[in-house]
Formats: structure tokens, sequence, C-alpha cells
């Protein structure tokens, strides 16, 4: 029989948070999940860590751990930052990409594609994410992309979490459009398509959803 391992663990509860099975600001009791996963609560802590730095769970001192909850107010705040700073960016970047670039960005666009056909929910959520900061390295400006870099870090659990298939479908077909527009050399209407493509991202999030069972082993089957 299998031992299961931290991996495991971090995969199980990854999975119940991203299919919305264990909400925003659920408890993880560590000797609850000891007694699901049958391990020992050092295995749970190490996940609970993992996953905390996945930005998927806050650990508070003398309380213990929760799923994390970004809020909408948080959603919209973050994606207005990121509106001012990636407008001006893809409006600089027309004309002065090359083919080799273009095929990069290209290549990361069927990338997304398939994650989003296979159903991928992670996959998708990193290679979306992506496609924004390449687009900063390219600019190369490393201060902008340290920069989106934390932004887009803070950003990708609220679409892991609250972007359904539809949505990211839509957000990768954005994104071709705007290298379209970056490979036209057309900087206005590139810059026009990323700030509607931010605003669809957020409309595109969906923060209602039916509350989970309060069985935390039903909620991890």
């Amino acid at each position: 029989m299998a031992h299961t391992s931290t991996r495991d663990i971090v995969d199980a509860l990854t999975r119940a948070i991203v299919e919305h099975r264990l909400l925003p600001g659920t408890k993880l009791p560590e000797l609850r999940l000891a007694a699901h996963f049958g391990v020992s609560r050092t295995l749970v802590r190490q996940a609970l860590h993992q996953l905390a730095q996945n930005r998927l769970v806050r650990l508070e001192p003398a309380r213990g751990a929760f799923v994390a909850a970004p809020s909408a107010d948080e959603a919209r705040q973050l994606l207005a930052v990121r509106r001012t700073l990636e407008v001006d960016l893809v409006r600089g970047l027309a004309g002065r990409l090359g083919a080799a670039d273009l095929h990069t960005l290209r290549e990361h666009l069927r990338a997304e594609q398939d994650a989003i056909a296979r159903h991928d929910v992670a996959g998708r959520n990193q290679l979306l994410g992506d496609f924004h900061l390449r687009l900063a390295e390219l600019s190369g400006n490393r201060v902008l992309a340290e920069i989106l870099g934390e932004l887009l870090s803070r950003s990708a659990l609220i679409t892991l979490m609250y972007q359904n298939d539809p949505a990211a479908r839509h957000s990768s077909d954005e994104h071709v459009a705007i290298v379209d527009a970056l490979a036209a050399g057309d900087g206005e209407r590139a810059a026009r398509l990323m700030a509607e493509h931010l605003e669809h991202v957020v409309a595109g999030l969906s923060f209602d959803h039916p509350r989970p069972s309060a069985d935390l082993a039903l909620a991890l089957t």
C-alpha cells in the first residue's frame, strides 16, 4: 500500500480549494487532517506550509491554518493597479518586438489553450498569469517586471479560486488579440485591448459559491 506523502496532501487540499469544496476562511485543523490522511501531524504541517507559500492557505499564530480569503474588493484593487502598469507596458512594446519575441509569445498562447482544453485549472492559471510577466520581461524594465511579478502572485490566487472555464477561455482569446496588435505595431489598439482585458478579468470572477459540507472528510473526498 502506497504511503501518503506531503505532495499528496498538498494536491488533495489544492483540488478541494480550487473546486470550492473548501471555501475561503475554512479552518484546516492539523489533527483532523492527519486522521483523514492517516499521517503524522508533521507531514500535515509541512503540507500546510507549502500551501501557505502557494498563497492558498494562511497560517495564524496560536489559531492554526485557514483557507486564504481574498475578497472582491482586493481583486478589484489589484487589477486596477495592474491596469495602470500594463496599459502603458503594451503601448510601449508595440513595434519593438522581433520575430523571435512574437514566436515565443505565440507558443505561450498555444500552451494556454492546451491547458484550458485539458481543464488543467492550476496549469491554465499559471500560464494566463505568466503571459503578463512575459510582456514585462520583454520590455527590458527589470523594476517593472519585479513589481508586476508580485502583483501577479497576489492575483493568481484570486483567479485560481474564482475564475471559471468560460472566463479563462475568454482571457486567453484576449491575449491572442493583444499579441496580434503588438505584431501589427499598433500600440493604441494593444493598450485598449489590455485595458478591456483586465476589466473583463474582474467581471469574470465569481465570488458566489454554494456553502460546502461542514464535514472536512467529505470535502476532501
